[in-house]
């Protein structure tokens, strides 16, 4: 299973949004589901697709956002919440992606195969 985790400013346009996901998924393959973080439900929900809110805080990603470390407890909102819906053994096959307008980020974690955790 794979989920592109969204990261996004207060507000930021459905356009930017799907900006970062389109280059997540040219890059990795489409993704089931989206994820995020409650506070921008309503900016992710605005893609129509299926979303899961997860929390973030002290998951280790491989990109490190000094702004988002401070705000959020982890490096990259989007590479968090991707590893998160995904549970347990995820591992990030496309890492944080941003937006031309720089106000969205996308990133696409898969999770591990039934019997192999």
């Amino acid at each position: 299973m794979r989920i592109a985790g969204i990261g996004c400013r207060s507000g930021a346009s459905a356009n930017a949004l799907r900006d970062a996901l389109t280059q997540a998924e040219a890059r990795g393959g489409p993704a089931c589901a989206l994820a995020t973080i409650d506070a921008r439900r309503t900016e992710v929900a605005a893609l129509g697709r299926p979303l899961h809110l997860v929390a973030v805080a002290g998951i280790t990603t491989p990109s490190q956002s000094p702004r988002v470390l401070a705000t959020h407890r982890t490096g990259s909102v989007a590479e968090a919440a991707a590893l998160a819906a995904c549970g347990p053994g995820a591992r990030i096959v496309v890492p944080r992606v941003i937006s031309r307008c720089g106000s969205a980020t996308a990133a696409i974690a898969e999770s591990q195969p039934e019997g192999t955790r």
